[in-house]
């Protein structure tokens, strides 16, 4: 039993570590209007472990706290990554290419606003969702689809006590 809970907060740690490492190391793409976190193929993680939700959700919100993100973002951008995650782990029992879906639609629904409202992005809401989406489909849907196939192979090994 504590080996379990051992094993949950390391994978857990590892999977905020990984996030939070890819946006730095590709700030470039990872903040802003028009965006594409590869940290977010990272979002399929629930579907394997229910450690990825914590995961998630503490990686993007070091993540934007060091992207140096305001506070509105730190908050909401992380909390859409946390349904999305919460969305993917509810799925588990689902299609493995199902898994990109509820984080692209987390973020494309809520990401924009603080965009707009909190960054005074003046590109229109619309406009932002069509970004923050495209760029959610590449990162979630393609490299996170892909990330999926690969750990299905792998999932027992991986993901054994979880």
């Amino acid at each position: 039993m504590k080996e379990n809970k051992v094993l949950f907060m390391t994978q857990a740690a590892m999977i905020a570590a990984i996030y939070v490492v890819l946006c730095i190391a590709f700030a470039p793409i990872s903040y802003g209007g028009i965006q594409a976190r590869i940290a977010e193929a990272l979002t399929v993680l629930p579907f394997f472990t229910p450690a990825a939700i914590p995961g998630l959700f503490i990686g993007c919100l070091i993540a934007n706290i060091l992207g140096g993100s305001i506070v509105v973002d730190v908050i909401f951008g992380s909390i859409a990554t946390l349904i999305g995650a919460v969305g993917t782990y509810m799925l588990r029992n689902k299609s493995q290419y199902l898994a990109p879906i509820p984080p692209i639609l987390a973020n494309t629904l809520i990401v924009p606003f603080v965009l707009h409202y909190g960054y005074g992005e003046a590109l229109p809401i619309p406009l932002l969702m069509g970004t923050v989406g495209l760029g959610e489909i590449l990162a979630c849907g393609l490299m996170g689809t892909v990330l999926s196939v690969v750990l299905v192979r792998y999932r027992k090994v991986l993901f054994k006590a979880a």
